[in-house]
């Protein structure tokens, strides 16, 4: 009784705040936000309580395989497009297994070049600047960001006076043929050698076939289970010592955290 009396005075309020949100939601889309909002509060007014039925074998609820860390963080949807081409050409689909394009090779690549390795946040960038030797790693001007984006734009351009299509819209006989023009310094990317670009972009490929899916790539694994490969596995103390071969599910950093 104690909880009934307690609860009966805050029904009034409570409706009275149901006809707010209800006549204030309808008027805030109909006249403020021009009617899209207000064509979609007005027609669940409608509904009046109904619930809708999901399609048979359908839960009604978003599906559990949506990756959200397939997302742009740094590209534009042209260099995406383009880099997805041509990683796509440079580690191909075949009877083994997906492609780059499957594995999510260039989301990998994007959520790099958002991150501090693509702003060489731990380099030392300031001049003077020297050219360098091959033994001497990265020792450019542009942050990699850069490079890769100036390199995906010049592979359109370069596409464009080849065969006057964009590099995603030419054959990949024709996206070869650029993506070798590039490799061998047919071409060059701001007074850089195109190589530059072309070696770490092929780096970049294969660190996207096989990491980790945390980091963007590697799409279900995929690309590990093509080598058999275990991933972050947790122990092999079950199985060091074992004469025969084992072949493991491999285990992504995530997993790690449904396990714990």
């Amino acid at each position: 009784m104690a909880n009934d009396a307690k609860d009966k005075p805050n029904q009034p309020q409570d409706e009275s705040r149901r006809r707010f949100l209800k006549y204030s939601g309808t008027a805030l889309g109909g006249v403020v936000l021009g009617g899209v909002i207000g064509g979609l509060v007005g027609s669940n007014l409608k509904q009046t309580g109904k619930e809708v039925t999901p399609e048979p074998g359908k839960s009604g609820t978003a599906p559990e395989d949506k990756d959200y860390n397939q997302a742009l963080m740094f590209f534009n949807q042209n260099q995406f497009l383009t880099a997805e081409a041509a990683a796509e050409r440079l580690f191909p689909k075949d009877d083994l297994g997906p492609g780059a394009k499957e594995l999510g090779v260039a989301f990998y690549i994007d959520h790099q070049m958002a991150s501090a390795y693509g702003t060489n946040a731990r380099d030392y960038m300031q001049p003077p600047y020297y050219k360098a030797e091959a033994t001497q790693g990265y020792q450019l001007v542009f942050k990699r960001r850069e490079l890769i984006a100036l390199g995906l734009d010049a592979m359109n351009d370069y596409s464009f006076t080849k065969h006057q299509k964009p590099f995603v819209e030419i054959t990949p006989e024709e996206q070869d043929a650029v993506l070798t023009a590039f490799e061998t310094d047919k071409t060059e990317i701001k007074d850089i050698p195109a190589s530059n670009f072309f070696a770490m972009f092929l780096n970049l490929t294969l660190e996207g076939a096989y990491s980790d899916p945390l980091y963007g790539g590697n799409r279900n694994m995929a690309g590990w289970k093509m080598r058999n490969f275990p991933g972050n596995q947790m122990s092999y103390t079950d199985y060091i010592e074992k004469e025969e071969f084992v072949k493991m599910e491999p285990l992504s950093l995530h997993d790690h955290l449904e396990l714990g």
